[in-house]
């Protein structure tokens, strides 16, 4: 059965993580989650069990680690003093399961509103009970303790001037509230609220079937869907001890790849439409109709696709998929030299861009914060060359690194990763193998339809799939992929029926905008709002 891999009593879990940040170099913590272990057939140590997340250096491995709570107190010393990113971590688990940690500076709802009542993902919270929001959150209760901390006493604060930016702000990129405090033009504290776009993820996916969830997973960053399938279904996957065909591995590489270049047109084109540049944003906005129109014959949808499967793939590639996917990536690579012909060698767009928002290394490790934001600050990690899968291994890429960290940094690196994502579906395309799209496996996989109507094997097979869904060996696995903002992963819990147990999904632009308000502090309110798009925040992902 798959396990964490160490449980630590409460008393010792702080001192545990403490001891691997410092002397075996854990020096990431993807994640923080619960379970709640209420109607849990095999009875455990307690009814709730925190998990942590953590990933070394060297980025080669991940160890999760288990504790049990007093199911009286209900409480845990916080590690927010050794991780940055533990302050939304420990916050998302105080709101959706009500665990304490103590010593947190600010242990509040993050993803329900203050008004909510309970913790909606505990076992005994009924999926049907709504509760509106009817008053809106002045939220100087972290403001005002925020600039005292910064040395801003009574008088100084009344003579700031406050003002939000979002949650219904064109600028703010999604559903999000930026509450600044400002002295002139230039920021002297933030403080960033979610969940507007909050709509129960993980609660859906504990009252439906593996299989049924995969729409769910578009739902999460709908600028690239088929990233989001994929990693779900690799971890119910490799829960399951299935290998999917290499075909089906080269399919999901190019259409993966296709998703990623898709995500980050969407993501350059808006940052250059708030820099004031509209030209760049037709030149390469258009490719990505092209790419979008590959999708919709492939797959029947534009935007939330659902095209993977547990197993394997809905639909193998159509003919003249290859001439079709060639024609995108030309008009991609054209609109790239167009747009970079505006900005490479322009005065105006380098004066706003380099030295703005800037991410160190050290902070950005710190924060949790994954992906192309990570890499623009020079770190390299990338999980297709770390831990490679669906034979990454074999394709000649690059990992683009940037230097300082700022914006400059990840819109270019965003424009070179589109240029190594042709490369690699290139590739693919000129050695994609023949062969089945789907394992054989009959519990696993939908019969064909002459099957379903023609004996009464395949209609009860078919019957039982859809009903009662894939039965998923039981235990409790995290895996991840290396998706358009970063690391996303999913730390699945399975009873051994055909609903998950539970199902955390760990949004790499969560932890990303976490971190933004410390991020934006001290720079110009113009500055802050590229910074927010250069970041990419989805509010389908990190919301949920």
């Amino acid at each position: 059965m798959l396990k964490p891999d160490m449980i630590v009593s409460p008393n010792k879990l702080k001192a545990t993580i403490k001891k691997l940040k410092e002397k075996e170099h854990f020096s990431l913590l993807l994640d923080i989650t619960a379970i709640d272990y209420l109607h849990y057939a095999q009875k455990q140590e307690s009814r709730f069990a925190l998990i942590y997340i953590l990933r070394n250096e060297s980025f080669e491995k991940t160890i999760t680690i288990k504790t049990f709570l007093d199911d009286a107190t209900l409480s845990i010393p916080t590690i927010t003093d050794l991780y940055f990113s533990a302050d939304w971590a420990e916050r998302e688990t105080f709101d959706q399961y009500g665990i304490i940690f103590e010593g947190h500076p600010n242990l509040k709802r993050v993803l329900n509103h203050h008004e909510f009542e309970g913790h909606p993902l505990r076992k005994d919270y009924a999926i049907t009970k709504r509760q509106i929001c009817k008053v809106t959150e002045p939220l100087m209760d972290e403001m005002t303790p925020l600039l005292a901390s910064k040395g801003y006493d009574a008088q100084e604060q009344d003579e700031l001037m406050y003002i939000n930016i979002g949650p219904s702000h064109p600028a703010s990129h999604g559903t999000i509230r930026n509450f600044m405090a400002l002295e002139g033009e230039t920021i002297k504290a933030c403080v960033t609220e979610i969940g507007y776009l909050h709509r129960g993820f993980e609660k859906s996916c504990e009252n439906h079937t593996y299989s049924q969830i995969i729409p769910y997973t578009d739902r999460l960053n709908y600028c690239s869907a088929i990233l989001n399938n994929i990693g779900y279904c690799k971890t119910v996957e490799e829960m399951l001890g299935i290998d999917i065909t290499d075909r089906a591995k080269f399919i999901r590489v190019i259409i993966g790849e296709l998703s990623r270049i898709i995500d980050h047109i969407v993501c350059n084109a808006a940052n250059m439409v708030d820099l004031g540049g509209l030209t760049n944003f037709w030149f390469i906005f258009s490719a990505r109709d092209k790419a979008y129109d590959v999708l919709s014959k492939l797959t029947g949808a534009r935007l939330t696709n659902s095209y993977t499967r547990v197993g394997g793939l809905a639909y193998d590639l159509y003919d003249n998929f290859a001439e079709d996917i060639e024609e995108v990536l030309v008009a991609v690579e054209k609109g790239i030299v167009d747009a970079l012909s505006l900005i490479e060698h322009n005065r105006i767009f380098h004066d706003r861009t380099q030295d703005v928002g800037v991410i160190t290394k050290e902070f950005a490790i710190s924060a949790g914060i994954t992906g192309v934001n990570l890499r623009a600050a020079g770190v390299n990690y990338d999980i297709r060359k770390v831990n490679p899968y669906y034979h990454y291994e074999s394709f000649d890429f690059d990992v683009v690194l940037g230097s300082h960290g700022d914006v400059y940094d990840r819109i270019m690196c965003k424009f070179e990763e589109m240029r190594q994502s042709s490369r690699i579906i290139r590739q693919a395309i000129k050695n994609l193998p023949g062969g089945p799209i789907n394992v054989d496996a009959p519990s696993i996989i939908l019969p064909t339809k002459p099957n379903v109507y023609g004996n009464i094997e395949g209609l009860m097979n078919q019957f039982k799939l859809t009903f009662e869904g894939i039965h998923v060996p039981e235990g409790e696995y995290y895996s991840a992929t290396e998706a358009g903002n970063g690391e996303l992963g999913f730390y699945i819990v399975s009873d051994g029926s055909g609903t998950p147990y539970k199902v955390k999904c760990r949004p790499p632009s969560y932890y990303a905008l976490g971190a933004y308000a410390r991020i934006v502090e001290n720079g110009m309110l113009a500055d802050a709002v590229i910074t927010m798009a250069s970041m990419n925040f989805i509010a389908g992902e990190f919301d949920r």
